[in-house]
């Protein structure tokens, strides 16, 4: 049951591959902490399903386990293509044109955004992940510009375009955003994931348009523009902006060159845990599992470095969404999580956490000392917004911190932070203590080898007090 505990979490991409009550209770009972829904593919009812099969897990194997709404955002992709296949030739000019209703085997292509209002000539355009490398050579009408291909591929219906240098204007909410948020807010999710950020301020006018639905959930903001990542100031902003930070990786390195992503994303955790941000390190963790049933070396060494650097999550998309090993991806990332956390010491950072609140810094840093001095089993968080684990994730302790929480959406919320894994109680002034006990005696915590007592640190605070003032060493014999 060790994949049960792993500091460093998961974060799966449910899709036609684990399109199953089955397969959805089997990644949970293998280790799969959280789950993310595409909104860029699938149907409210798909969804439904999704979220019922995915609680019902949770459920029976008594965890809490976070939903990301994950949506579209200002995705640009091409229409329906006649019988979904179409080559491409190196000198082609393709036009691309928003008015096209329908695709007549020609090189005159439907797109699904009026690109003729944005981009300017020589604007690179990369079609279908990059696979065809175009610039715009002209912009032929108020709906259609031309472009030249620049290399031999092929195309097919829906498929994504990335412009890493044409300014979108802040149009980054477009109507399905809206429509699938409105949907999202009446089925509670735990997270919203906004894609294609550009800069702090469309995170809080995002987070202005959760406020007036009366959502409660946290916003994941996913890096992948060459605009959010234009310089550390305006990056850090982002961050600490945001809830938590998706390094969208895919995306990231057709906007801004592949060479550049490793780096990016040593920033972008390193900044997270400065600010005590949930960082999530995604796509092609394990790619080749697509289609294999064994990740490369390399894949391995990706998802060791992360865990390394201090990343709170792992995600995979299409390893888990389409993939032939769906299962098989779960357990191969929980086994190289578990070996490197019990193998390697996490990267320091140049300056301690702030997480915006300094007391809860102060004690959280204090109680991570206590509990290394101590040779403590586990750290006990009792808090009731989740700040007090927030500030005691930050700190990356090398033991595991349970938190003991009244509200159930706080519970789930905490399944994406470093180290943490939530029950909730109902209140009491002991209940972190009561909690500890109740984990010795199902056999959750044990004590070091040689020692007839576990011993743990709980940190708290006086409920008709607003914030954590206490930090308390506490023993219970075998």
């Amino acid at each position: 049951m060790s994949n049960l505990f792993k500091r460093t979490k998961t974060l799966a991409t449910i899709g036609p591959a684990t399109d199953s009550e089955e397969m959805i209770d089997q990644l949970i009972a293998a280790g799969l902490d959280n789950c993310r829904l595409n909104f860029s593919h699938g149907t409210y009812e798909k969804m439904d399903e999704f979220i019922g099969w995915i609680r019902k897990a949770a459920d029976k194997y008594g965890r809490h386990v976070a939903i990301v709404q994950d949506l579209q955002g200002p995705k640009i992709r091409l229409g329906q293509i006649k019988d979904n296949y179409l080559d491409i030739n190196e000198g082609d000019d393709i036009i691309l044109d928003y008015a096209l209703k329908e695709h007549d085997g020609g090189l005159t292509l439907p797109v699904q955004y009026n690109l003729a209002a944005k981009v300017k000539v020589g604007d690179p355009v990369y079609i279908f992940d990059g696979k065809i490398r175009t610039h715009v050579q002209e912009i032929l009408s108020d709906t259609a510009i031309r472009l030249t291909a620049e290399n031999k591929g092929f195309v097919n219906s829906n498929k994504g375009l990335n412009l890493p240098d044409t300014d979108f204007g802040g149009d980054i909410f477009p109507e399905k955003d809206i429509r699938d948020l409105d949907w999202g807010v009446s089925r509670d999710f735990d997270y919203v994931a906004l894609s294609f950020i550009q800069k702090a301020e469309d995170i809080c006018t995002f987070r202005r348009m959760l406020d007036e639905r009366g959502s409660q959930a946290k916003i994941i903001a996913k890096i992948e523009t060459k605009n959010a990542v234009m310089n550390d100031e305006h990056l850090e902003e982002i961050v600490k902006a945001a809830d938590a930070i998706m390094v969208a990786r895919g995306d990231m390195g057709y906007e801004v060159g592949a060479e550049i992503v490793p780096i990016i994303q040593r920033k972008l955790i390193r900044m997270c845990r400065e600010h005590a941000k949930v960082c999530i390190v995604a796509t092609q963790t394990m790619s080749t599992m697509v289609d294999n049933p064994m990740p490369t070396r390399a894949e391995v060494s990706d998802v060791a470095n992360a865990v390394i650097q201090g990343a709170d999550v792992v995600m995979t998309s299409e390893e888990t969404a389409m993939g032939k090993y769906p299962l098989e991806t779960i357990k191969e990332i929980c086994n190289v999580i578990n070996y490197v956390q019990d193998h390697a010491e996490i990267t320091p950072i140049p300056q301690d956490p702030q997480s915006g609140t300094p007391d809860y810094d102060a004690i959280a840093e204090a109680a991570a000392k206590i509990a290394a001095h101590v040779e403590a089993d586990a750290i006990i968080c009792q808090t009731a917004s989740g700040r007090t684990a927030r500030a005691m994730s930050a700190q990356r302790p090398a033991l595991p911190i349970y938190s003991v929480t009244p509200n159930e959406r706080v519970a789930n919320q905490l399944s994406l932070f470093y180290g943490n894994r939530a029950y909730v109680r109902e209140f009491s002034p002991e209940f972190g203590f009561d909690l500890a006990k109740e984990l010795v005696e199902n056999g959750t915590l044990t004590p070091r080898s040689g020692r007839k007592h576990v011993e743990v640190v709980i940190v708290s605070g006086d409920r008709d007090v607003a914030g954590t003032d206490t930090i308390r060493l506490r023993r219970i014999s075998i």
